[in-house]
């Protein structure tokens, strides 16, 4: 995926999830929370909070800082709050699929924060049809709330496992009920969810995060992962763990070293920036050029230029200026103003290629549209050539685990080798690191280490009727 996000060829990236447990300010460090998770997620955001066991939601559309007016947010007391930063797909933007999901049951009410997409929710949301249950939303996270409101143990944690385990893809999850903070990491690993504490006032609060970047901005400090198949439980006596699931095998997101989570995190056991630049080396190693200047695009290209300067000794730039003020939800009108959007985003100086042999590296190439603007931007600003290098893979298949990908038919390295990208985009050369270095990058040997499936198109979970039936990917 280019790192301007554009809107023409894009993969969507996966939500973000925040909870804070016994803290006064516990609804604000949770929207403090969701702005670090903001890259996550950019059209609805929400908390949920819990006074004295009573559940309250809050949500709204567009960034946290207008989902989520700082006015309203401290008007919220509780000690106890979840939060959730969505990227809308398939399941539609309206406010109607904002989360946190709030819901009452016969047995009190529920809130669920969601990030990932359930293979199976076509059939499951089927069945709880069947049995009377009536949808509000048109995603896929709802299926979790008609479960737990239909499993039959006696308390919450019981109920619980038994929705969790009828789910199948990928899911963390975050749910209050009452006074108790769940999370939830699927079987597989599949997404990121981290445990964190703050020592304040001489107690400990604890912190549930997608990524440990959240963690850093509220200053609580990193514990450990939420292990693939465990749920941590955290009430008034504390913090436990329970195992609802033992992993087969494991599948974290290699994607979500290569461009979802912010460089400044610790994901999956590994330094984001750090995996970004041994890409760049590997992508150096493998696609040297007879080059002037290495230039990124901003901002998640940014590592894996470095590290391909590092390799080869050409000397790194940004010849590129992000406006940061030009959001998703950008109206094109005309076919005139679409041809323009790149422009929006991305700003060359001139003085940086004017007559030099360029190679820009981004960190992915999903339809290749963005990318042949991107060499129409440098060969327009006076680039003499043009080397175009992806610090990933060829994206050869549709992800069903929580990345809104095209379908097989719309990923150009799917439906064309390699000389033929090269064309479309107009550079003169292109080169993409493999699947080996790949894996050396990230640190791993297997297969079955990570979810590659977007790279090799072999799924770890089967997905019912052959495509997700609602892409929650926030």
């Amino acid at each position: 995926m280019s790192g301007i996000d554009s809107d023409d060829d894009t993969v969507r990236d996966a939500c973000g999830i925040f909870a804070v447990y016994d803290d006064p300010d516990a609804p604000n460090l949770t929207a403090l929370g969701l702005f670090a998770l903001q890259h996550r997620g950019e059209e609805s955001a929400g908390l949920v909070v819990s006074k004295n066991g009573t559940l309250q939601a809050l949500r709204g559309l567009g960034l946290v800082t207008d989902a989520l007016p700082p006015a309203l947010v401290t008007k919220l007391e509780s000690r106890i709050a979840i939060g959730h930063t969505r990227y809308a797909t398939a399941g539609g933007a309206g406010l109607h699929n904002a989360q946190p999901m709030l819901a009452s049951t016969a047995k009190g009410q529920v809130a669920v924060a969601h990030n990932g997409t359930i293979t199976n929710a076509r059939f499951l949301k089927r069945k709880l049809e069947e049995r009377g249950a009536i949808f509000s939303s048109t995603g896929d996270t709802e299926v979790i709330l008609h479960l737990i409101a239909q499993a039959k143990g006696e308390h919450f944690i019981d109920r619980l496992k038994e929705a969790v385990g009828q789910i199948e893809g990928a899911f963390s999850l975050l749910l209050l009920h009452g006074e108790t903070l769940v999370g939830v990491r699927d079987p597989m690993g599949f997404r990121p969810l981290v445990l964190g504490e703050k020592h304040t006032g001489g107690g400990v609060q604890y912190v549930l995060a997608s990524e440990t970047c959240a963690l850093d901005l509220i200053e609580a400090k990193y514990v450990r992962e939420v292990e693939p198949g465990e749920m941590v439980v955290i009430d008034g006596n504390g913090l436990r763990s329970l195992r609802f699931a033992t992993p087969t095998r494991v599948a974290p997101c290699v994607f979500e070293h290569i461009y979802f989570a912010r460089p400044d995190s610790h994901v999956f056991g590994r330094d984001v920036y750090a995996v970004r630049k041994a890409l760049g080396r590997e992508l150096g190693k493998l696609h040297p050029a007879q080059a002037d200047v290495v230039i990124p695009v901003p901002d998640s290209g940014v590592p894996a230029a470095l590290g391909f300067s590092e390799a080869t000794g050409i000397p790194f730039d940004m010849a590129f200026t992000r406006s940061h003020y030009v959001g998703r939800s950008f109206i094109q009108p005309a076919q005139g103003i679409r041809n323009l959007a790149v422009r929006l985003k991305l700003a060359t100086a001139a003085g940086a290629i004017k007559d030099k042999r360029v190679v820009v590296v981004d960190d992915s190439l999903v339809r290749g549209t963005t990318s042949k603007k991107i060499v129409t931007l440098l060969r327009a600003a006076g680039a003499k050539e043009v080397h175009l290098r992806i610090s990933a893979p060829p994206t050869i298949a549709p992800c069903f685990y929580g990345i809104d990908m095209p379908t097989k038919n719309e990923l150009i390295a799917a439906m064309n080798d390699t000389e033929a990208v090269r064309k479309f985009v107009g550079a003169d050369s292109i080169g993409y690191v493999t699947i080996e270095a790949m894996r050396r990058a990230v640190g791993y040997g297997s297969a079955n280490d990570f979810c590659e499936a977007c790279f090799t198109e072999e799924y770890p979970v089967s997905v019912s009727d052959s495509a997700p039936p609602f892409a929650n990917i926030p």
